[in-house]
């Protein structure tokens, strides 16, 4: 298939870059070729089995991320309730580039197992090879580079090849868990009895999965999570150790722009919540001192404020605790 060249644009992964890695390569393609990327995405998401990992929630039919907090929430708390000493371990894996370096090769395989004709998988495969691309700065340019690895960033059809190149990524216990939203992946282990020997050994899997699939793991930027009710005795952790490195154990976590605390406590979240609404308050106050008419100050309020402030409002109802929870503790 031959290509225009993209044009790959460099953008900053946070507000003061340090370095290469801070920066996010994204492709920016002309709008026919997003347009046939979305029908060949559409065709893809009804021609796929139900017997898909129910765990990956990206590109599913009424799926959100607020399904992935409610379950990995409802899952936790159950698993606490069963029985007195019981605790759950969350490892928020990251991996580096993971779009950038999927293989065509196997993602085909990958895509004829799922029971995808010969002719599509043969299109996405050569819409991943031999790509022509180059970097653009400002006014300059990069001479054109052609890439046959990886999906590029930006287009239609990246998340869910990604997605579909981690299907059979699943626990191997029954007592671990792992979660998916396109590449933020989460591996949980339901422990008892102290027994952590089923969640290191999932990792373990998951490091052969890895490398047997050409991602790898970011150790730096992946965290442990522990949520653990029992106040009474200390307990000492087993650490999780990928590449001969130990993974960095936190208090709570951003997933998914949610904050996980090891309490289980939605504190963090609606202060981080009430901070960023309140920055952008600012500006309505700018547009009201504009005298703006006010139905254009009533769709600013509802696209820029009340949107974050109601974001995953149905988790956090459905597990903050209620007032009689509060009086039965007391």
């Amino acid at each position: 298939m031959a290509f225009i060249p993209d044009t790959i644009v460099p953008v900053p992964k946070k507000p003061r870059p340090s370095g290469l890695n801070d920066y996010r390569p994204v492709a920016l393609t002309s709008v026919v070729m997003k347009c046939f990327e979305k029908l060949v995405r559409d065709f893809i998401t009804s021609s796929l089995p139900a017997s898909m990992d129910p765990l990956q929630f990206a590109y599913r039919h009424n799926r959100s991320t607020d399904d992935v907090i409610a379950h990995l929430l409802h899952t936790t708390l159950t698993h606490l309730y069963k029985g007195r000493g019981n605790y759950v371990k969350m490892l928020f894996v990251d991996y580096s580039s993971a779009f950038n370096t999927i293989t065509p090769s196997l993602l085909t395989t990958k895509l004829e197992d799922l029971g995808l004709r010969t002719s599509l998988c043969d299109w996405i495969s050569s819409f991943l090879t031999d790509r022509p691309q180059s970097v653009r700065v400002g006014n300059c340019a990069s001479s054109t580079l052609t890439l046959s690895t990886g999906a590029p960033q930006g287009c239609v059809l990246s998340p869910l090849l990604y997605s579909l190149y981690t299907y059979d990524c699943t626990a191997t216990s029954s007592s671990t868990i792992i979660v998916k939203f396109a590449d933020d992946t989460v591996v949980m282990g339901l422990i008892s009895d102290k027994d952590e020997r089923a969640y290191l050994e999932e990792i373990k899997h998951l490091e052969n999965w890895c490398q047997e699939n050409d991602l790898l793991l970011n150790v730096s930027k992946t965290k442990e999570l522990i949520v653990d009710c029992n106040k009474k005795q200390e307990r000492h952790y087993q650490p999780v150790r990928i590449s001969g490195t130990t993974v960095e154990r936190v208090d709570s976590f951003r997933y998914l722009c949610v904050h996980i605390s090891q309490d289980l406590s939605w504190s963090r979240h609606t202060n981080s919540l009430a901070k960023k609404a309140c920055r952008r308050l600012y500006h309505l106050r700018r547009l009201r001192d504009f005298r703006l008419p006010s139905k254009v100050l009533r769709n600013f309020y509802t696209c820029t404020i009340e949107s974050i402030l109601t974001g995953n409002i149905t988790v956090c109802l459905g597990t903050a605790p209620s007032r009689t929870d509060k009086h039965s503790k007391g």
